[in-house]
């Protein structure tokens, strides 16, 4: 009950701010304006060694402001909500309106798409975590990774969070869109040494929005001990051609790398491999891959997006075909289209999954590079080059073989999510990317 009255005073304190920064701005001539304020707050706490090493409480509060005078903007923030501050803030904006270029893209959202009612998405569980039973549960979780291999000699801490807070949207055409949300996890990371005293580091976690919903802390805390501990004994591998599996948690970049290149800025500045591409086969035919913004307690679930632009289910690629685009109301009037509720980015980018699982996927690529960690950011937006330095296990048979290590591998993007074979039901919730593991028929892996 006390969380609960918390929030709802911070909604109205966030609503008020809203209300006097959009008065203020009219009062100073502006034509239209924009609102985003937030408060949370939140408890992180990491144990190393079995000692505690940082507790950290949390709290944040913001509001920014956008005003506009026909074709011209400006935008000013604060973290001071005084009255004084506030007209400071607003002050600011409008002067810095009213001495930057004309852009005729530039304004808010067309009120025929704004989200006209705003579903619970259940986005929202307070943990009434305190200190000690962080520490707690911290403790447990770095035990567990200790206890589950001999080999496992030093850690680099494990860390338990919570946070909650609420976000509001307002706008001087009447919408206000308040969002309340909670994410709490669990991590832990360690590293194991063989005999020769080489070491190896890896690590597991987990992120949810509801704590009940968190694993045990020692399933976290052997996980992490399990993934450094097959990595020791890594060694290079020459340079080849082979089959590539993503797993899951790395899989997503691929996602990431996609909705780079057809988000507005890339469009716009003509500067992404997939230019003109909407309504082109880019994956296999049995590709589909849409978002799904209202499933329940999800990461990147959202009921409208930064623009107050109503989110729906819909299609990014289906049957391999690029459906559309993603963009916001600036990209889409620069392009000559209409906003798909992309301000901020996509929300719950899901990839639907194969009947394997990453054993089976492993059997169907037979001989090739299983990729668990990815290094570096090699990738040329505009070609769709790729190539990123690497870590995982050569895989044999169907099977495991030995864990690698000092490798890249390179291809094109266009090329691997041509010859993509398969995607596993291994699905990473975890993430505002949700995707099973990824085969690619062929890549290069350069080693020794």
């Amino acid at each position: 009950m006390v969380a609960t009255t918390a929030m709802a005073k911070d909604d109205s304190v966030l609503l008020d701010l809203a209300e006097q920064a959009l008065d203020l701005a009219r009062g100073n001539g502006a034509t239209a304006a924009e609102v985003n304020a937030g408060l949370g707050h939140g408890l992180s706490v990491t144990v190393r060694k079995g000692e505690v090493e940082t507790v950290e409480h949390n709290r944040d509060k913001s509001l920014a402001v956008t005003v506009f005078f026909g074709e011209r903007s400006g935008s000013a923030s604060t973290s001071d909500f005084r009255p004084e501050a506030l007209a400071e803030a607003v002050q600011a904006a409008c002067t810095i309106a009213r001495y930057t270029a004309a852009d005729p893209y530039s304004g808010l959202a067309d009120p025929a798409h704004l989200a006209r009612t705003i579903p619970d998405l259940d986005l929202y569980h307070p943990w009434a975590l305190d200190v000690d039973a962080a520490i707690d549960l911290a403790q447990r979780c770095e035990a567990a990774a200790f206890a589950t291999d001999a080999r496992i000699r030093n850690s680099e801490g494990a860390t338990v969070t919570t946070h909650e807070g609420v976000d509001l949207y307002a706008t001087s055409h009447g919408f206000r869109g308040l969002t309340k949300t909670t994410r709490h996890g669990v991590s832990c990371a360690v590293l194991g040494e063989d005999q020769s005293g080489a070491m190896q580091r890896d690590y597991d976690y987990a992120a949810v929005r509801d704590a009940r919903d968190l694993p045990d802390v020692g399933v976290i805390g052997a996980g992490a001990a399990r993934r450094a501990a097959r990595r020791l004994g890594a060694r290079q591998i020459k340079t080849c051609q082979v089959p590539v599996l993503y797993e899951a948690q790395v899989a997503r970049t691929l996602l990431s790398h996609l909705v780079s290149a057809i988000s507005g800025p890339s469009l716009y500045r003509r500067s992404s491999f997939l230019l003109d591409s909407v309504d082109t086969p880019l994956f296999p035919s049995w590709v589909h891959i849409y978002e799904d913004p209202h499933r329940r307690k999800a990461m990147g679930s959202a009921p409208f997006d930064d623009e107050g632009v109503e989110t729906k289910r819909r299609d990014l690629v289906e049957g391999g075909i690029l459906r559309r685009y993603c963009l916001d109301s600036y990209a889409a009037r620069k392009l000559g289209l209409v906003t798909t509720g992309n301000a901020g980015g996509v929300h719950n980018l899901m990839v639907a999954p194969g009947p394997e699982d990453l054993a089976g996927l492993l059997r169907e690529m037979g001989r090739g590079l299983l990729v668990t960690e990815l290094i570096g950011f090699g990738i040329n937006g505009v070609t769709g080059d790729y190539s990123r330095g690497a870590a995982g296990f050569w895989v044999e048979g169907g099977e495991i073989a030995y864990p690698v290590e000092e490798i890249t591998i390179a291809s094109n993007l266009r090329d691997m999510y041509k010859g993509l074979v398969a995607v596993g039901r291994d699905v990473d919730y975890r993430h505002n990317s949700c995707t099973g593991s990824w085969l690619i028929d062929r890549m290069t892996v350069a080693g020794a």
